[in-house]
């Protein structure tokens, strides 16, 4: 039977018109059969006809475990052109859609890649994307999903996902915005009906009424079953499944067993890319109304709705599945996972050759990403092993994977399970000590609401001293994990005990939440408190709140001394903090070789004792070091480590300063496109969201990549927010931040020199040398020479010192001189010559395109190939260089 067309679409004004504004991404939530694939047809009718390229994919369950199977699906169509993209780009793409790779790539670099051929492809025509039952899609592809999800502004991309409310989904905390898709109301249930059953009785148009409640699907299915069960004892998607199994069930042996092999190879989605099964015979199946005729999908035989799958497995005895899932084994005799999986699927007795295939299968799984399915593969092949030693290696295997991909409490059980081990206790003692293991350790911030139980529970029977203890680990475990959600908690059960604790606790609680809004006392609450405390840990926390402050300068004799005196008592998890503080001051303070060799010692210090969060957090550090300095090889191999390990875990602290890695060494290199990119990803212009820390951060850096890309009203946006927030009141840094982009935004001398003469550009000499290499490249454009060369010049002997070599070199050609060592520039094209002089002027690849009738990539292409006959490896270096090259 074929769905309704979009423009006649019973009760669904309201949806249609969401989804025609859409601009961006939207999930639409709702329960089966009440009509998200309908509104999903119709809103692709809809942007086909105004000239969108849609791109759809579907989630079946048959595919949960296959890593990237749904990113796969709405990817390709568009591989064929992976050949235009980055190189780096395509590399990365290709291997996990085309291969193997050798280690599982992060994320964020799988989502570049994916951003990088999208914009490739929208640029041509804009994309609608769509994903049906997003509840079936496997954990990667949701990933790279909501990565790319975030970054759409500006693109001519829209993302569409459609998920049961009934069940739970890796989309559901991604950060799309929600329409909910709700049963008709009891008019226009009646208006569907009566124009579906004009002559149904009075009383069948009742009880249809009544029993299917407004879900559409129900409404266009009950009145032609009336003889079943309609007295409401089944739930209404239990009954919808039964009519479609008693319809199957009168089908021919060999149909039904060709919608089979349908079911269990995921097939019949709707999709056209790999070789699903498709069925041979299928006449009497079309005949029931089981598959869809729509001329909406006129590729593949398709089932009609996700309910008529799960019905056709649901109607097969376990021989029957058996035999199919062999019968697919021996149809992927060249796919190691598929093959494994329906072999381990169609066998009975212990088989230690299809235990050890799946194993094969699950190291597979693992070097695409897939480390969830590895877990359920790996486990599978312990069953299927009939060697207890072997059973438990498996399974030991399987705990590991579990435990590297943040599934810890999978892997105790899994460590139980082969070992013989008990459980936990839940004592406070308990969770205390296991918390704070599995969080130092394996950065296990999950146990954040096992902690916050606590203390709802308990907080009356707990002594002071106790309390204060799990209230400072429920801080530390808000700390890393950087959500807001769990920073709400946080507060709320912290003011629920506020008497009962300690004035440390509470500012700690203060500067690490939300310094935005809280920040601006605890400059002189911490000047206090330093001068009182009795524990390194107390130094550890306070460090960490006058990090957050920008104040930790002065915390610097007292972190010295107590990382002496912790590596000589052997305090190693004390020693490991301080020493990052330590080495984060050095970074404020433009002391970087000291940074980095504080930085690698602490990483020693973890790997000796395994504490992987610390460790992760040392190389976020080095990174920062690295991209500022514009060592931009160093920065992403940094940047991806952290990211691969933190972002499964939902280490937000590290992710977010993962993406710090990828803004400054964008910035660094002049990629101002690409510092948007993350700069957005990290907070919107304009806003500076309560518990995202890293807002404030990079307040600078999101004004001068909107700037350099032609932003200019939304750095603006930006600028005006901060000052209503307030932000330069809460910490030294932030008001040369916010002075600085104030610089840039409204140039002139007095805001400029504003901003340099700061007292605060003393204790940040690199933020300040940024500033003054904006004014002298400002006061050059104005002819103002001798004032722009003393600004330049300032700026480059800061560079210089640092050991920022990008900016050095951006300084040295603003001044004229050149690159050391640097040859002499090659002649350009025509075309080139017009393309760099408008790059000079500071527009961005989508506006030369527009003046040239280009595209932007191929704009971004000829500036590939300018910057290495130049000399230079930046925009910005453009102007001076051209120079140099008409002298």
């Amino acid at each position: 039977m074929a769905r309704e067309q979009s423009n006649s679409l019973v009760g669904r004004a309201h949806e249609l018109g969401v989804l025609k504004e859409l601009d961006g991404s939207l999930i639409l939530r709702g329960s089966a059969g009440v009509g998200k694939s309908a509104l999903l047809d119709a809103v692709a009718t809809d942007a086909r006809a105004s000239g969108t390229r849609v791109l759809r994919a579907a989630g079946v369950q048959a595919e949960t475990d296959f890593a990237y199977a749904g990113l796969h699906q709405l990817l390709h169509p568009l591989l064929g052109r992976a050949a235009e993209m980055e190189p780096a780009h395509r590399a990365t793409l290709t291997a996990v859609l085309g291969g193997i790779p050798e280690r599982a790539p992060s994320v964020m670099a799988l989502g570049v890649a994916v951003l990088d051929l999208l914009s490739l492809a929208g640029a041509e025509t804009p994309l609608l994307l769509i994903v049906d039952d997003g509840q079936w899609f496997d954990v990667p592809s949701v990933q790279v999903c909501a990565f790319v999800a975030r970054r759409l502004d500006e693109l001519p991309i829209r993302l569409v996902v459609a998920v049961r409310d009934t069940e739970p989904s890796g989309f559901d905390d991604a950060g799309f915005t929600d329409l909910v898709v709700a049963p008709l109301s009891p008019e226009d249930a009646a208006q569907l009906l009566d124009e579906r059953f004009p002559g149904l009785s009075a009383d069948a148009r009742r009880q249809t009424l009544e029993y299917a409640d407004g879900n559409p699907l129900a409404l266009v299915e009950l009145p032609a079953n009336r003889q079943g069960n309609t007295e409401g004892t089944l739930s209404l998607p239990r009954r919808l499944e039964q009519i479609f199994a008693d319809r199957i069930r009168a089908l021919p042996d060999e149909e039904r067993r060709e919608l089979l092999l349908m079911a269990l190879d995921g097939a019949g989605r709707h999709q056209d890319h790999g070789p699903h099964y498709t069925p041979e015979t299928t006449t009497a199946a079309r005949a029931a109304g089981l598959l869809d005729d729509s001329e909406l999908h006129d590729s593949e035989p398709a089932f009609r709705h996700p309910l008529v799958g799960s019905a056709v497995v649901q109607t097969a005895s376990p021989n029957e599945r058996r035999a199919a899932h062999a019968a697919l084994a021996g149809r992927y005799a060249a796919d190691l996972e598929r093959r494994a999986v329906h072999r381990a699927a169609a066998a009975v007795d212990p088989d230690p050759e299809i235990a050890e295939e799946l194993e094969r299968a699950a190291r597979s799984a693992v070097r695409r990403g897939g480390a969830t399915t590895a877990v359920h593969w790996l486990t599978r092949a312990a069953e299927l092993h009939p060697r207890p030693k072997e059973r438990a290696r498996l399974l030991a295997d399987a705990a590991y994977v579990a435990g590297q991909a943040g599934l810890l409490e999978r892997a105790e059980i899994l460590v139980a399970a082969a070992d013989q081990a008990g459980g936990r206790v839940s004592s406070p003692d308990a969770v205390l000590t296991a918390a704070y293991i599995a969080l130092y350790r394996h950065g296990d911030v999950a146990m954040h609401s096992v902690v916050a139980g606590v203390l709802r529970a308990r907080h009356a029977q707990l002594d002071d001293v106790m309390l204060t203890r799990l209230v400072n680990l429920l801080l530390a475990l808000s700390l890393f994990a950087a959500d807001p959600a769990a920073w709400v908690v946080t507060v709320e059960v912290t003011e629920k005990v506020h008497g009962r604790l300690p004035p440390t606790t509470l500012l700690c609680r203060d500067a690490w939440s939300d310094v935005v809004r809280r920040g601006a006392p605890i400059k002189d609450r911490l000047r206090e408190a330093v001068t009182d405390f009795a524990e390194p840990w107390d130094l550890m926390r306070l460090g960490v709140a006058a990090f957050w402050a920008d104040i930790l300068a002065e915390f610097r004799p007292y972190l010295r001394r107590t990382a002496e005196r912790e590596r000589d008592s052997g305090a190693a998890s004390s020693l490991m903090t301080i020493l990052q503080l330590v080495m984060f001051d050095g970074i404020a303070a433009g002391r970087w070789d000291e940074a980095v060799r504080v930085g690698e010692q602490g990483l020693a210090l973890t790997e000796e004792h395994g504490y992987d969060l610390f460790g992760h957090q040392f190389r976020v550090f080095l990174g920062i070091v690295a991209a500022q300095r514009g060592d931009t090889a160093r920065a992403a191999e940094l940047q991806a480590v952290v990211d691969a390990w933190a972002r499964p875990r939902r280490v937000g602290f590290l992710i977010q300063f993962a993406e710090e890695i990828g803004l400054l060494s964008a910035l660094s290199s002049g990629d101002y496109e690409t510092a948007w990119t993350y700069a957005i990803g990290i907070t919107s212009p304009g806003t500076f969201p309560p518990f995202v820390q890293h807002s404030s951060r990079t307040l600078l850096d999101l004004v001068e990549a909107a700037l350099h890309t032609g932003r200019d009203e939304l750095a603006r946006t930006h600028l005006a927010a901060a000052k209503r927030e307030g932000i330069a009141e809460v910490s030294p840094r932030l008001a040369l931040l916010v002075a600085g982009a104030e610089a840039m935004t409204d140039p002139s001398q007095a805001a400029f020199g504003a901003a340099a003469g700061l007292p605060a550009g003393l204790d940040f000499p690199f933020e300040r040398a940024r500033i003054r290499l904006a004014e002298g490249g400002w006061l050059r454009r104005q002819k103002m020479i001798s004032e722009a060369r003393v600004a330049l010049s300032d700026a480059l002997e800061t560079f210089e010192r640092l050991g920022a070599h990008s900016w050095a070199e951006r300084a040295r050609h603003e001044l004229g001189l050149g690159r050391p060592g640097a040859v002499r520039a090659q002649p350009l094209t025509t075309q080139e010559r017009l393309i760099a002089d408008l790059a000079a002027t500071g527009l961005s690849n989508k506006q030369i395109g527009e003046r040239l009738f280009l595209s932007p990539r191929t704009v971004g292409a000829h500036l590939y190939r300018i910057f290495p006959k130049l000399g230079i490896t930046s925009r910005a270096a453009l102007r001076d260089a051209l120079d140099d090259l008409d002298d």
